[in-house]
This record gives structure tokens, sequence and C-alpha cells, in this order.
């Protein structure tokens, strides 16, 4: 549902509690479906791993939706998951533009994930973008170079797939998809 005047982040935080499940994309308010089962147990496993990597190599944190993200002053989103090199925990959102961001897709947010927020996370300056899509059981790593986003790793099945941002983080894809 879209908002019929244009907000600032200021605005939109001072009208929609922390938790809500919304977000400003060019100072229009969309409201976000509840995610899926599935949709968070793959939220959660992707987390964890990363989490776990980031906490052996102290640096930076591993957050996920919903936790806005300031992108600009016009648009803040919420990633599935979220890391952050530099952030403040006396902060309630992300202030900055975070290194990597991952959005696992779903029937309904299929467009705004391969298309709007693919743009604005690749205009920001978002390192790394991860699409993760459950029905295809594919993960697809996206780079920022200087001609914008270019595919880095991708996997299906039993493949594993490698993130350049976090040097030396893997996660294989049997393991996210197992059970589904």
């Amino acid at each position: 549902m879209e908002a019929k005047t244009k907000l600032t982040a200021e605005e939109f935080f001072r009208l929609y509690p922390e938790e809500s499940r919304v977000e400003l994309v060019e100072g229009k308010v969309y409201e976000m479906p509840a995610p899926s089962l599935i949709h968070q147990e793959i939220l959660m496993r992707i987390a964890s791993a990363m989490k776990s990597f980031v906490k052996e190599r102290t640096y930076g944190n591993v957050f996920v939706a919903p936790v806005d993200v300031v992108f600009s002053e016009n648009t803040v989103l919420q990633p599935d998951v979220v890391w952050a090199r530099e952030f403040s925990f006396s902060s309630p959102r992300i202030d900055r533009v975070p290194e990597l961001v991952v959005e696992i897709v779903s029937p309904s947010t299929i467009i705004r994930d391969l298309t709007d927020k693919m743009k604005i996370y690749e205009k920001s300056g978002v390192q790394e973008y991860w699409l993760v899509l459950p029905l295809e059981k594919v993960i697809i790593v996206y780079t920022l170079t200087s001609e914008g986003y270019r595919l880095y790793s991708s996997a299906t099945d039993r493949g594993k797939v490698q993130s350049k941002v976090l040097e030396g983080f893997e996660l294989a894809v049997e393991e996210v998809f197992e059970g589904f």
C-alpha cells in the first residue's frame, strides 16, 4: 500500500514504530507482508552462519529484519540480513550504508527485490548483494564494481556460494534449503 504524500526518513520514523513492517522508498511508504515460516528459517540459517563467521573475526555485526537501514533522506529499507562493519547500538537503526545485504525472494517481493531494491543498494554503495530464491533453491551473490553490480558467485543444490566482502566466508546451498 502506498502513501499519498512523500515523506522524509525523519517523518517516517515519527509516524511508524520501530517494529513496523514498512519501508520508505523515495518518500513512499510500502507495507510489507509477514514472511513465511520457510522464509524465516532460511533467514535464520544464513544469519547464524554469517554471525558465527563474523564473531570469530571480531568485525562488524549481522542484523536481521525488521531492522531499519537508512539509505538516503527519503529511503529506509529493512533487508532480510545485513552485515555492517560499523554501527552503534545506541541508535535504533543502521544510519549508514551496510557492506552486505541479503534479500530472500518471495512471490510477493520478487519484482522489488530484483529491480527497485537492487538499484537502491547499488546506487547507495552496498558492496555485496545476495539474492536467495527459495523456490528455485538458488543463491546469487553480486558484488559492486565501477560498472555496477556484477555476478560474483552463484550455486544450486550441493554447491557453495562465496562472499568477496566477508573474505573466506562460504555457504553451502544444501544447508540453507535442507528440508524444503
